[in-house]
């Protein structure tokens, strides 16, 4: 199973792409908020998860997706959908 440490630094480039606070995205950390914090609008956001998805070979359902607009919500996501396979 993949440490917290190890899936930001995975996600940091997904994100990176679409976020528009360069500097809020250097100190990505489990608190940083997508919406807030790195600046990346909804319709991104969709784009962000289809790219995790893909990234980690999961599924994310539409109530998954709701919730992941932190770092650490995102974790708890990959972690647990990874657990399922």
């Amino acid at each position: 199973m993949m440490d917290n440490e190890e899936l930001i630094s995975r996600l940091k480039p997904i994100v990176a792409v679409y976020a528009q606070d360069k500097v809020a995205l250097e100190s990505m950390n489990p608190e940083t908020d997508f919406i807030k914090d790195l600046k990346i609008n909804s319709a991104n956001l969709v784009d962000v998860i289809l790219d995790v998805e893909e990234a980690f070979d999961i599924e994310i359902d539409n109530q998954s997706m709701e919730k992941m607009l932190t770092v650490q919500a995102s974790i708890d996501i990959i972690k647990h959908k990874i657990g399922l396979k």
